[in-house]
């Protein structure tokens, strides 16, 4: 399970670098999901998939000390320390990240992720 969870972690960061976010969160997020973002932003799907249609990518990311936590058999969080880089920003965003997964008949969902900042 850890590993199928953390290739989904990889898969969003790299489609946020790429550019195709708003697709790969369309996809991946459960119909009520929500994101709770570092400037205290919540998002549904449908916001989440319009902002990242207009955000710049990332250029590169890190995922660091990751954490599984096993809430139900079709259940589990990712917790994790994600470092992502923008093209002409020398200071990266440094966040403490969770991602809550739903097992469904299509894979697994993200139902809610969340980030803080870390100075």
């Amino acid at each position: 399970m850890s590993e199928e969870l953390l290739a989904l972690e990889h898969a969003g960061w790299r489609s946020l670098c790429d550019g195709t976010g708003d697709r790969f969160y369309g996809d991946v997020m459960t119909d009520d999901a929500l994101m709770v973002l570092a400037n205290g932003a919540v998002m549904d799907r449908a916001t989440v998939v319009s902002a990242l249609g207009q955000s710049p990518p990332w250029a590169r990311y890190a995922i660091d000390d990751v954490q599984m936590i096993t809430i139900a058999e079709d259940t589990a969080a990712l917790v994790y320390t994600g470092t992502g880089w923008r093209d002409g920003n020398d200071a990266p965003f440094i966040g403490a990240m969770s991602s809550v997964y739903r097992r469904t008949g299509d894979g697994w969902k993200l139902a809610l992720y969340q980030q803080t900042a870390r100075q």
